[in-house]
């Protein structure tokens, strides 16, 4: 973000750090001003792109629940199956593309996919397998 607005990382290291102060003491107010005073007409662009950034981040415990309660039907199996097992499901949670979602972009494509923004092939081929394919 301090390359794309081309700012010093500690800039956007200290407006980050502002916004997690509470509004309510003066000494975030305090600081704000200081910031203002320092980086001028800069110290707008900045807040309002980590503003943006900030509003998209999912903080909520209920995400995690989320997952845990999807993977906890798979953890009993890594007593029979050993550690490799779960870098195996690993693989496979990373490379399964998703049937359905709530957002459109994301169907069809794999967290891998989305994290990276490139396709990548079947995960068989991944694996190094050869699929089966009728003539």
């Amino acid at each position: 973000m301090a390359e794309e607005c081309q700012v010093a990382t500690t800039l956007v290291r200290e407006l980050l750090l502002l916004q997690t102060m509470d509004p309510k003491t003066q000494t975030r107010w305090q600081r704000e001003a200081e910031l203002r005073r320092r980086w001028g007409s800069r110290f707008w662009a900045v807040r309002e792109a980590i503003t943006a950034v900030a509003d998209q981040v999912v903080r909520a415990s209920s995400v995690i629940e989320n997952l845990n309660s999807r993977l906890r039907s798979y953890f009993f199996l890594r007593r029979h199956l050993g550690p490799d097992y779960l870098e195996l499901l690993r693989f496979f949670l990373n490379h399964r593309r998703f049937p359905r979602s709530e957002r459109v972009e994301r169907v069809g494509k794999s967290p891998a996919e989305l994290l990276t923004g490139n396709p990548h092939p079947h995960w068989l081929d991944l694996l190094g397998y050869q699929r089966f394919e009728r003539n």
